[in-house]
């Protein structure tokens, strides 16, 4: 079962948040959802669950709409706000009243609050839980009817780093089950040890839909740290095919050769290095790069202001 967004768009009065949208989220991936703020991520996740409505264009699960799902929690699990939750009920409670309204037998909440590590405070009230608990009990709703669908947004927030590193491992493993794994962040390292596919928007519009490894490869530059105690000569010695700027007192940061070719030429021209190192290209600066032009807000330094 997967998802599938087709011409989406929603509009309030003159403002468009999400336009013409079309993607698919596939079983066996944890897809990752990426957009600068205010480029309609959690509207398009609100259409996707029916929490809004569409202007135009369809967004279904399994070729039905979510309202349409029999089962909604057998079909989709989804976590877009932890803290919608009665603070006065308990972990336990919360699980049981989601389970009896559908039709999940009573059991299986015991199951998936071991899966999150909240077994020893399912007897505890909600209100009194931390932001990195409320966000596992979330995540156990999710899981509750065991569905072939996942959406999480910012599924990390609170957590600590067993908890990230925890949840990094979940998402991995439901996919490998054959479930459709869609999950925004902000966190850019986590998504790149997290997911195999990207969808990129910006301003409410697709930017990319491509594989993680294909998406970095594309939107980076490659670079290489040369050190070495002349590192003028080297600089003239490479400027004419590469471009060259300071590392620090003895350093330069060089793009357009690789190490290999950096190397001869120092070599050929007797120049002496102390390292010469390739820095590998992040999601972090592949997303920046490219959603310069789509980004609501700018500090000065990166405007040029």
């Amino acid at each position: 079962m997967m998802i599938e967004v087709r011409g989406l768009t929603k509009r309030y009065g003159r403002v468009v948040a999400v336009d013409d949208l079309s993607f698919a989220v596939r079983p066996g991936e944890v897809t990752g959802f990426l957009g600068p703020n205010g480029a309609g991520k959690s509207t398009t996740l609100r259409m996707i669950l029916g929490l809004d409505a569409a202007s135009s264009g369809t967004a279904t699960v399994g070729g039905r709409p979510y309202s349409a799902q029999p089962a909604p929690l057998r079909a989709v699990g989804a976590l877009l706000d932890a803290g919608a939750v009665l603070p006065g009920r308990t972990a336990r409670h919360h699980l049981l009243a989601l389970a009896a309204c559908n039709g999940i037998p009573g059991g299986r909440v015991a199951e998936v609050l071991a899966e999150v590590g909240l077994e020893s405070v399912a007897r505890r009230r909600a209100g009194t839980f931390s932001l990195g608990m409320r966000q596992r009990l979330g995540i156990a709703a999710a899981l509750l009817g065991d569905p072939p669908v996942l959406v999480f947004d910012e599924p990390l927030n609170g957590l600590d780093p067993e908890g990230i590193v925890w949840i990094r491992g979940l998402m991995r493993r439901m996919a490998a089950e054959g479930r459709a794994v869609l999950m925004s962040s902000h966190l850019m390292s986590e998504m790149e040890l997290t997911a195999d596919h990207l969808i990129v928007i910006g301003r409410g519009r697709l930017i990319a839909d491509t594989a993680m490894a294909a998406f970095i490869d594309a939107h980076s530059t490659r670079e290489v740290l040369v050190r070495g105690p002349r590192p003028e000569s080297l600089r003239r010695m490479l400027a004419p095919a590469a471009e060259v700027r300071a590392d620090g007192a003895d350093g330069l940061v060089v793009t357009g050769l690789d190490a290999a070719g950096i190397g001869a030429l120092a070599a050929a021209g007797g120049v002496e290095l102390h390292e010469l190192t390739p820095r590998q290209p992040s999601l972090e600066r592949a997303f920046m790069d490219l959603t310069r032009d789509a980004r609501e807000y700018h500090t000065e330094k990166e405007t040029g202001s």
